[in-house]
């Protein structure tokens, strides 16, 4: 115990000391519990997201790629921005925390779903295997905004501010292409109404300007009150 004490306190809780950042991490103990609260009670009675324009947006199997690249795309990044650039990743957890939240909020008062999943598969192919084991995997429930969306969005944002990735446009291009993938995936995999796209870019474009403009001004603007006090 004592060599597990040792390690934990000379190797983890020095790293921990150095990227409190990663404290973020610990958000999961309520998203995680209360996300799986609403799959588990969130089945038959909901409101349907459902409006003319998703049914003008035809089913496409191979959008389904972009879909699972969602979970490396935002992985890699994350860990990333934690490990290299501890301002961002506070301006990136603000972002994320707070719509994720938000979003749980939203699913609890006002349970929702879709029914835009095709009950047949015109072609059967590799991507179509991947399209069943994610209906069966994931339920149409809880739809409203799109985490897909707008936490795509915010990795981007926090790619693009990085000041590690400054001189890196080849990977902010790539990460706005991929994210652009990623949004279209929710509509054309039918996993997600147009509703639940725009309520999320919407939603992201308010939070961009909390976390990346009003907040960091406030606090530019607060800093430089204390510089100016103590040099009187």
């Amino acid at each position: 115990m004592k060599g597990i004490a040792g390690f934990f306190k000379k190797y983890i809780w020095a790293f921990l000391n150095t990227h409190r950042q990663f404290f973020m991490v610990l958000y999961a103990l309520i998203y995680c519990p209360w996300f799986v609260y609403l799959e588990n009670h969130v089945t038959t009675h909901y409101h349907i997201i459902h409006v003319p324009l998703d049914d003008m947006i035809p089913f496409c199997e191979f959008f389904v790629i972009p879909y699972y690249l969602w979970f490396v795309y935002m992985g890699v990044s994350m860990v990333f921005i934690a490990l290299f650039d501890g301002p961002t990743c506070y301006k990136m957890g603000l972002f994320l925390i707070t719509g994720m939240t938000v979003f749980l909020i939203v699913s609890t008062v006002y349970p929702n779903g879709q029914d835009l999943r095709p009950d047949l598969f015109v072609r059967d192919n590799f991507c179509v295997d991947l399209v069943r084991k994610m209906y069966a995997a994931d339920t149409p429930t809880n739809v409203l905004p799109s985490l897909h969306v707008y936490n795509s969005i915010g990795m981007h944002l926090a790619l693009c501010a990085s000041p590690r990735l400054a001189r890196r446009p080849v990977i902010k291009r790539a990460s706005g292409i991929l994210m652009i993938l990623i949004i279209l995936s929710t509509v054309f995999i039918r996993q997600h109404s147009v509703v639940d796209v725009f309520s999320a870019c919407a939603m992201a474009a308010i939070m961009y300007l909390v976390s990346y403009v009003i907040i960091p001004h406030l606090s530019e603007a607060k800093q430089t009150a204390v510089t100016a006090e103590r040099k009187f």
